[in-house]
């Protein structure tokens, strides 16, 4: 990837926010910079088409009660947690 130098003006904590993330992560600032350009380039970015067009839907399984949410995280919770302490069926 070739890179190009640019001037950024920058807020005073932001630069703070910066500098102290890449001391924690021990990369450069221009590293922290570059991935947050990269991410809200990303975020803004419009595509020539759309993802799914008018004419298309997606069935979700209709409506989503309370309590099948509440057990799909619980279960979900559940799953990661014998995972993480190596109990996993």
């Amino acid at each position: 990837m070739a890179l190009k130098r640019t001037n950024v003006y920058a807020e005073d904590g932001d630069l703070l926010l910066i500098k102290e993330a890449a001391a924690r992560l021990g990369v450069p600032e221009a590293e922290i910079i570059r991935e947050g350009i990269h991410r809200i380039a990303l975020a803004h970015r419009v595509w020539d088409e759309p993802f799914v067009s008018d004419e298309e839907t997606f069935d979700l399984g209709g409506p989503v009660g309370e309590d099948e949410i509440r057990t799909t995280v619980t279960q979900g919770y559940e799953e990661r947690e014998r995972r993480q302490h190596g109990d996993a069926a």
